[in-house]
């Protein structure tokens, strides 16, 4: 354990900090033992579904061009499609990000005169401009498809019947995100969100509901699929690539509703017959059947990142001991420069780019400034360990990931350090 102590020292970080890690840990054992079943629970799914559908080493050969035929894609699209619990699937390097992948799902659907309704609130940052909170070039709104919204209530639920009024003729597609994006609300359950999507159908059965499940993946052992969804959406260089995905999103649902997300993702008349892999399908395969243990590690994280803020008083959402919706964990910090430190104390703790300083910066797709740390094998990986806030009241820091829990561990305690280092936390006072 000296050998441990001292290798944390030569890493930044002091022995008061590690001692009040470690004192903190010690009550975490029982939920790190559950994130390990449920890990182990959402492995055999996977499992389950590449014995399925035969997964061979022919599928990791590339393709080129347009991509026809295309054994190692298609067979990928099979596998989402029954761990999801759907009848199909749309998985490709093409989809260049989450925000492209919701974009693809639920611009798919809808038509001029329809309506998108969103059940959660406001939704992420990014999407304002494409459905056209914000004026965007392209936006839903510019193609005479409207918009509403129903805040969740003051306690983070469904407010039914504020849903229920909301609901038009018109009203096509509704909208739910399970993570809390960049408020502090809490994420969604997919038990919540399964009973919100029975409330919908019992007064329109026609109504499409989508749900934004980026950050959710596998820490349940249902998904949204399961519970009534009719098309998810998500991102590859978050939970469902298992930190080997180098790009890609993902979209899966009702059969008509891929096929309408495909034709939208490449053009009418071709749809999912192209759309090379290049070289990408092993490293899709095997971070999907990573996904599980990662996503174990990034709930850890998580717990440990509540538990060691909350004793410090700072507000967190969830709290170390509630239950886990997605990896996503909200602290905050009530100050730039908390938020600044933080961010920099997980940089500094990355295993690429640790020399840099975080600043931050006006971002495409955001109202404010935002400072992102991430130093990442995968360009703005969320799967592994990082933390990227807003610039503005409450000034909360969102953290997420890690590949490896002794990662996540290390980096959390050096975000804690650089917060001591500048007098902005005192391990002996607490806020």
């Amino acid at each position: 354990m000296e050998d441990l102590e001292k290798m944390y020292e030569e890493g930044g970080i002091s022995r008061q900090v590690y001692d009040f890690g470690e004192k903190i840990l010690k009550d975490l054992k029982e939920r790190f033992e559950d994130f390990e079943k449920m890990a182990e629970y959402n492995q055999l799914k996977i499992m389950s579904a590449l014995r399925e559908c035969k997964v061979s080493e022919a599928c990791f050969a590339p393709t080129t061009g347009y991509g026809y035929n295309d054994l190692g894609r298609d067979t990928l699209e099979e596998v989402y499609a029954k761990v999801f619990n759907t009848e199909a699937a749309l998985v490709r390097p093409q989809i260049t990000c989450g925000t492209h992948a919701i974009a693809t799902a639920i611009s798919a659907q809808l038509r001029p005169g329809d309506e998108l309704l969103s059940v959660s609130g406001k939704p992420y940052d990014t999407l304002e401009e494409i459905i056209g909170i914000r004026p965007g070039k392209g936006s839903l709104k510019e193609y005479g498809i409207s918009y509403s919204q129903v805040d969740l209530t003051p306690s983070g639920a469904f407010d039914k019947e504020k849903i229920k009024t909301a609901i038009k003729p018109d009203t096509k597609l509704i909208a739910i995100q399970r993570s809390k994006g960049y408020q502090t609300r809490p994420s969604l359950s997919v038990e919540a969100i399964g009973d919100v999507i029975s409330f919908i159908k019992s007064i329109r059965s026609d109504i499409i509901v989508f749900v934004d499940n980026c950050y959710g993946e596998f820490v349940e052992r249902y998904e949204p699929t399961d519970v009534g969804a009719d098309i998810i959406a998500g991102s590859l260089i978050k939970n469902p690539g298992g930190g080997l995905a180098p790009c890609g999103g993902y979209i899966a649902g009702k059969a008509d509703l891929i096929e309408n997300a495909a034709y939208r993702l490449t053009c009418p008349g071709l749809g999912k017959e192209v759309g090379a892999s290049l070289n990408v399908n092993r490293s899709f395969y095997q971070g999907l059947f990573m996904a599980p243990t990662v996503v174990c590690s990034s709930l850890k994280a998580a717990v440990f990142a509540a538990a060691i803020y909350e004793r410090l008083g700072f507000d967190v959402i969830p709290s170390s001991d509630s239950r886990r919706a997605d990896i996503i964990q909200a602290v905050t910090l009530g100050s730039k420069e908390r938020v600044i430190a933080f961010c920099n104390g997980i940089q500094s703790a990355s295993p690429v780019d640790a020399h840099v300083t975080c600043e931050p910066w006006d971002m495409p797709g955001y109202d404010c400034q935002v400072i992102m740390a991430a130093g990442a094998f995968i360009s703005g990986s969320s799967i592994e360990l990082s933390a990227d806030a807003p610039i503005k009241e409450p000034y909360a820091v969102y953290f997420q990931g890690g590949l490896t829990w002794p990662h996540a561990k290390y980096g959390i305690l050096s975000s804690l350090q650089k917060l001591v280092d500048e007098n902005l936390t005192d391990i002996y006072r607490p806020a």
